[in-house]
């Protein structure tokens, strides 16, 4: 995620990125958010022209907490707060030793790198920041000579394609971005059952938090508290509002009881609570006065204390972030565990295929399944993580903002994952999936990530993650983690069959292809260079039994890691009679097209086409993305009175040619055809034996 080199300062060129440019494409996704106002305001202006001595960092640790500027990122910013907690952290997500302003080495870049689906990636800016009258508008350091905070935020807009799409989000998603570990979100006080449509039939209510719990964890621990509604006390916060638990401790009052006090910060940067613990609060005068005033002197701007009772009534949940050792190793915020072994894997619901929704469904064993193996007795932690519906590289293309008041559901589907303990030589799924799961998380939620946590046995352990409808489509990771040793597989599943139609066989062909940079990876039709895309020719036949209906199937499937695909699709061309085969219609739309460009390993179509000449054209969004991939073509074929297949000889050749080197592909495909055989059983349920196909490349 680069840009390019440009302006001159000082004799010497600052960078300039061009991949997220100084102007409103940055800034804005579809200006559905407040700061939409702001449009024609904002000026970019590099730390150098906002301050004299600009710096990534204040020597004095409370002035470099985050502020909240005009972007309501609240969330983003309690991360924030977590990072200055652990060096490590910070320096994995703003790497050392980059020079600065001052520095000859300065050229007006910076470098971060954050965690997403299942990898570090690193972000490059540039230092030009988002002002209004020469301030920074959006969010800062509580002294305005320190610019961690400017700089971390634009490189996390840029991760999801502008500012805009920082309003709103949860703290759990920031946390997780910037140490690649787990975190939780909980209810304060009692959680009652919510009757919402997503619930299943393993529905049970959000857990509720006990500070007790954490106390084996409380230094390393992250923790954040927010309110959906405005709270008594504190009128002002707003719809909602994400704040950082500092710090918590047990005190004794002078009449010998104890109570239990939390310290608050606000990013606003601001105190909002005028409770009993405030500076000239009642509640003071309950416990010892050097007691008092030494958490009194504790207090930064921006932060209160308030009483469990206070914290209980005034806030709707909290966030829980796991602890991260040195090496990267994660501790359990239940039992301080280590859980030193991780595996993790990537997985998809696919449509028709494998998305099979909830457990109240029929479909529900088509989900993606996974095997747990759990080698000795011990802590386990499951996580499924879904993606967004969206990618940074998208920009703002294909995003539709349905609600502005509910991000949730924007961008994720509602997910579960239900756990089985089975016995793996005397496995049968459809009775395992009749019984009670040994673990799952709670009823299907609209979260980007769910955990489940169990102590399990030795044993084999059956995983299906599911969305609560089915059909609906989304990439995913399941990670695992655990004190024992363990290990993660996929169950592989059938390869997805034809549906067998009574009035028609189908016959398939396959295709090895490649995108190459410079000569076949020409990307979408956006551009002039679609044309150099590879292209495969076919034939639909006169099929006058056939009257209605799909008649030709076509999967693109390309050939790279889950979490490194382009957004790939296709487009069907009719060709004019007499036409070479090389030349397409290319000031006509297509006859049919799978599109929108998906981040997906598969793409299909399944449509009617008119007798005639045809090629198809797959492509990745973007030009000059290279990779391997399989097309399949699937056409139906008619049948003689007598049963038998009549559209082609018993050997035939299917070619491909790539337009702009006419590299030919050359499919021999040996088809075998065979009469329908109809039984007369009492049972009245006529058998077909299907045309076998089989395919060689030479």
């Amino acid at each position: 995620m680069n840009g390019a080199v440009g302006e001159e300062r000082g004799g010497e060129a600052l960078f300039e990125d061009q991949h997220f440019p100084s102007d409103d494409t940055s800034l804005f996704c579809d200006r559905s958010t407040p700061i939409a106002r702001l449009q024609g305001e904002i000026t970019w202006r590099r730390p150098q022209e906002i301050c004299h001595s600009p710096a990534l960092f204040h020597d004095k640790i409370s002035l470099c907490h985050a502020k909240q500027g005009l972007l309501g990122d609240c969330w983003f910013l309690c991360a924030c707060t977590f990072l200055l907690k652990n060096k490590q952290l910070l320096n994995k997500v703003l790497p050392p030793e980059q020079p600065q302003w001052g520095d000859s080495r300065y050229r007006g870049s910076f470098q971060f790198s954050f965690w997403q689906q299942g990898h570090w990636t690193d972000v490059t800016i540039d230092d030009r920041l988002p002002c209004i009258n020469s301030t920074l508008c959006f969010s800062r350091c509580q002294t305005s000579s320190a610019f961690w905070v400017a700089l971390l935020e634009k490189a996390y807009a840029k991760l999801h394609g502008s500012y805009e799409r920082l309003w709103a989000g949860q703290v759990s998603e920031a946390l997780v971005d910037f140490t690649g570990g787990l975190a939780e979100r909980w209810s304060l006080g009692v959680a009652e059952e919510e009757q919402r449509p997503e619930q299943d039939s393993d529905q049970v209510s959000r857990r509720s938090l006990d500070l007790k719990l954490l106390y084996p964890v409380k230094e390393e621990c992250a923790l954040s508290c927010a309110t959906h509604s405005s709270p008594g006390g504190a009128s002002e916060l707003g719809q909602y509002h994400a704040l950082n638990v500092m710090e918590w401790v047990e005190v004794q009052r002078v009449s010998g009881s104890k109570v239990l006090l939390l310290r608050i910060r606000n990013p606003w940067g601001r105190g909002c609570w005028g409770g009993a613990w405030t500076g000239s609060g009642l509640g003071w005068s309950s416990v010892d006065p050097v007691c008092a005033s030494e958490l009194q002197a504790r207090v930064a701007e921006g932060e209160f204390w308030l009483d469990e009772t206070e914290f209980l009534s005034q806030f709707d949940d909290v966030t829980v972030g796991y602890p991260i050792t040195d090496e990267g190793q994660l501790k359990s915020i239940y039992t301080g565990n280590l859980l030193m072994h991780q595996h993790q894997l990537a997985g998809r619901w696919m449509g028709g295929h494998s998305a099979g929704g909830s457990r109240n469904c029929s479909s529900y064993s088509s989900n993606p399944k996974f095997w747990l193996r759990v080698c000795g007795r011990g802590e386990v932690l499951v996580s499924l993580l879904q993606h967004r519906k969206w990618r940074a590289a998208d920009h703002c293309a294909h995003a539709t903002l349905e609600d502005s008041k509910n991000t949730t559901h924007q961008h994720y589907q509602a997910i579960a994952l239900h756990m089985w303990k089975v016995e793996k030589r005397r496995f049968h799924l459809s009775r395992t999936l009749n019984k009670p799961p040994c673990a799952s998380t709670h009823c299907h939620a609209f979260e980007r990530e769910v955990v489940l946590r169990e102590q399990l046995e030795p044993g084999y352990y059956l995983l299906i993650p599911s969305t609560y409808q089915p059909g609906a489509e989304a990439r995913f990771l399941i990670r695992a983690f655990s004190s024992s040793a363990t290990s993660l597989s996929a169950l592989k599943s059938p390869a997805p069959t034809l549906p067998l139609e009574t009035d028609g066989e189908w016959e398939t062909s396959y295709f090895r292809g490649s995108w190459v940079e410079g000569r076949t990876a020409g990307g979408s039709r956006n551009f002039l260079s679609h044309w150099q895309n590879p292209c495969f020719p076919f034939t639909v036949c006169d099929e006058s039994a056939v009257t209605s209906g799909a008649n030709v199937r076509i999967t693109l499937h390309q050939r790279r890691p889950d979490t490194d695909l382009h957004p790939i699709g296709f487009h069907i061309y009719k060709c004019s009679e007499g036409e070479s085969e090389k030349t397409l219609p290319r000031d006509e739309d297509p006859a049919a097209s799978c599109v929108p460009h998906c981040h997906t390993q598969d793409v299909s179509l399944a449509c009617g086409l008119s007798p005639g000449a045809y090629a198809i054209v797959p492509s990745t969004y973007r030009p000059d993305c290279s990779a391997n991939f399989t097309l399949s073509l699937a056409r139906r074929i008619r049948r003689s009175p007598l049963g038998l297949s009549l559209e082609r000889d018993c050997t035939a050749d299917s070619v491909g040619f790539c337009c702009c080197c006419c590299c030919v592909i050359v499919m021999d495909l040996c088809v075998s055809f065979r009469k329908v055989v109809k039984s007369k059983e009492s049972l009245g349920r006529a058998i077909q034996e299907i045309s076998h196909i089989s395919v060689m490349q030479s």
